[in-house]
């Protein structure tokens, strides 16, 4: 299953290791309380109507959950900087979720679950792979990429599923140049992305997809280290050496793939389907290539894929829009909330495609803010012209879509289109 009605993993098994140190039998739980997933749920594109009308009363509210646990959404924009700002007032770590020593034995390393000041260390390492002048070289690649998965589409007879011959396969194979790892393992590369979302085959299963994933990517950093390439892996290995241990940069190429992948995949995928609903905007993107930049920026803000940020933990009591937070609260920011709150602009609940770039929340905001941003926009920007021109008859095949129902990344199953 591929993908399919995944829901907020990491939170959940926060809740479940919680819950069950209180004593709660939780071993058939399947789900949280509806309520407690409205920041994870859509109407098609679009953020449920009630987290807006929860934004509008509440920018900073309780969210009900079993067990006596205390967690808050922040859905406002101005709100939702102050807390993503602040990372002196809250905790990342993993072992937050999952306890001190699962966390030793599972913790995917990376950014995201790192704080200052392990974190800082680690994004100055990654921190020159990502600069413009170092993701310049892969631009031919993209390109390549981009119009390889063009022609195999040509190829196919009957209706094309984008999500499989293009969403999927164009950020998979970037991230397979970007680190340097062999082209034949794009394969395990998708298939470990998406496993450490699936909450469905148990409570442990993401756990053990990190595991998984982290022990491909430890054989791949030995591999470098002992012929270091001029991907991401070999230059860091060449640049700062006994600087970093295998464990780390696994941890780092980890976040990377799993930052960089999915989000990007659900990107191309529903950004094709607004330019399929939307004439306006297929036309400009297929006529105009100085559109493109303001238009890749207003699908980010409208689709903001990644609803909401990673967990925070209050290391104090806190006041925000004043809510009184106390020290060890789990506070969830709606990345996609924030990203329709007027504050930010106004008629944000539609797209509209000349719209002036917005500083919007799609890449998070802060010490955390994603990295890998401008390979994300060098990808989109590259990949939804060449679509629209290189078919400029392309349709759905079939207007009944399947979203997937609650899930961190959000996304599409399939998306098939006839070409001509």
């Amino acid at each position: 299953m591929r993908l399919k009605d995944r829901l907020a993993g990491l939170v959940t098994r926060w809740y479940l290791a919680r819950a069950q140190r209180k004593g709660f039998d939780l071993s058939k739980m399947a789900m949280l309380p509806d309520s407690a997933l409205m920041s994870l749920r859509r109407d098609g594109l679009d953020p449920v109507p009630e987290l807006g009308e929860v934004r509008a009363r509440e920018p900073v509210s309780r969210v009900d959950i079993p067990f006596g646990v205390n967690v808050w959404l922040v859905s406002g924009y101005e709100e939702a900087k102050a807390v993503l700002g602040n990372a002196g007032a809250y905790s990342n770590d993993f072992a937050n979720l999952v306890g001190k020593g699962a966390s030793e034995t599972h913790s995917p390393g990376g950014l995201g679950f790192a704080d200052p000041p392990e974190h800082t260390r680690l994004r100055k390492l990654l921190t020159p792979e990502f600069t413009m002048r170092r993701l310049s070289r892969l631009t031919p690649g993209i390109t390549d990429i981009i119009e390889q998965r063009l022609d195999a589409m040509a190829a196919v007879d009957g209706p094309v599923d984008l999500v499989e011959e293009f969403a999927l396969p164009i950020p998979s194979l970037v991230i397979c140049d970007l680190l340097g790892v062999p082209y034949e393992d794009r394969g395990d590369f998708q298939r470990l992305s998406m496993a450490r979302f699936d909450l469905f085959g148990g409570a442990t299963a993401s756990l053990g997809a990190i595991s998984e994933s982290l022990d491909y990517l430890r054989d791949v950093v030995k591999k470098q280290r002992d012929h270091p390439g001029d991907g991401l892996l070999g230059m860091i290995i060449q640049e700062h050496g006994d600087q970093v241990d295998d464990n780390e940069l696994a941890g780092l190429a980890d976040g990377v793939l799993t930052g960089g992948f999915e989000t990007t995949a659900s990107m191309l995928a529903l950004g094709a389907l607004v330019l399929l609903q939307d004439k306006e905007s297929f036309q400009l993107v297929h006529d105009d290539d100085a559109a493109i930049h303001n238009f890749v920026e207003e699908l980010l803000r409208y689709l903001t894929v990644v609803q909401v940020a990673f967990p925070r933990f209050a290391r104090e009591d806190l006041v925000v829009a004043g809510k009184q937070i106390s020290a060890g609260d789990v506070v969830i920011v709606s990345l996609a909330g924030a990203d329709r709150d007027p504050k930010l602009g106004s008629d944000l609940e539609t797209v509209v495609p000349t719209r002036a770039a917005t500083s919007h929340l799609a890449f998070g905001y802060g010490v955390h803010r994603c990295i890998g941003a401008e390979l994300a926009r060098m990808e989109l920007r590259a990949a939804y012209p060449a679509l629209v021109r290189r078919f400029p008859n392309l349709r759905l095949a079939d207007e009944d879509l399947n979203y997937r129902r609650a899930s961190i990344v959000y996304g599409l199953d399939r998306l098939p289109v006839l070409l001509d």
